[in-house]
């Protein structure tokens, strides 16, 4: 739900340039790969999150732009290794956003605090999100030729999200202004695959997708990435491509069920 590199961004999971295998007779000549790559993730967000425990569920929908309005800060960084067949990647993303805007009329809920609020109210919110997710994932090369590549993953997808939430509720002729601050968070299983074609010495496509939770976690997370990537040199090249990443998530009075997609542009230094 963001713009990242170093600087700033939103919402994630896997941005790989593969430039170890880009150039194969540099692939071959080794049995070991370690790549960093920091990105860029242009994304709009839609979904439905409720501000606080047990509040009501509101729909959201904004626009890459209107996410960088309300960014505070953000980061994106993917490692990924290879030893022989044996694959690793670690996805990590952090942002802090900061979004005021009314919603309304809404149906009965409670304030922190035990104020009941009754239907058709509508308040005045301002909410500071502070969202982490990680994504490990290891596994195996099955397929391994000079003009193609398909790995099996499996791992987790750490979750943990922190709101800092201020509500003003019109009530009784008057206002009520309550503060309140929460963390929660939970983790999903995840399996996917990962397909690589070389189609230059320097130019290569490459696509991810995996899908989770299972009810373990979330009721269901998945995501689609597709990148086109290009060998600078010997220890650097760029990715250009589109991202998407859902979760549908529904616990104990916790509503976060979020889409983030856009596209999505990475530098990588290769080890």
């Amino acid at each position: 739900m963001g713009l990242c590199s170093t600087q700033a961004g939103y919402a994630a999971d896997v941005l790989p340039a593969r430039p170890e295998e880009a150039t194969p007779a540099l692939a071959e000549s080794r049995n070991w790969a370690l790549q960093i790559s920091p990105y860029m993730w242009a994304a709009g967000l839609k979904g439905n999150i409720s501000p606080f425990r047990q509040g009501p569920s509101i729909g959201v929908e904004k626009s890459f732009s209107d996410v960088l309005d309300n960014l505070n800060f953000g980061g994106f960084v993917n490692v990924w290794g290879r030893h022989d067949r044996f694959v690793f990647s670690g996805d990590i993303m952090y942002v802090d956003t900061t979004d005021s805007h009314g919603a309304g009329p809404l149906p009965t809920f409670q304030l922190p605090g035990g104020i009941v609020v009754p239907a058709g109210t509508s308040v005045d919110a301002k909410v500071d999100t502070k969202q982490f997710t990680a994504t490990l994932q290891g596994g195996y090369r099955v397929v391994d030729t000079p003009g193609f590549t398909l790995d099996a993953l499996a791992g987790a997808r750490f979750w943990h999200i922190s709101n800092d939430v201020t509500l003003t509720v019109g009530l009784g002729g008057g206002s009520v202004t309550r503060s309140y601050g929460e963390n929660f968070g939970w983790v999903d299983p995840v399996i996917g695959a990962r397909a690589f074609l070389p189609v230059t010495e320097k130019l290569s496509l490459q696509a991810q997708a995996d899908i989770g939770g299972f009810g373990a976690g979330s009721k269901l997370t998945w995501s689609v990435l597709a990148t086109a990537n290009y060998v600078i040199n010997e220890h650097f090249s760029a990715s250009l491509g589109y991202k998407v990443l859902d979760v549908d998530y529904d616990h104990d009075g916790h509503v976060f069920d979020t889409r983030l997609s856009g596209p999505v542009l990475g530098m990588t230094y290769r080890f």
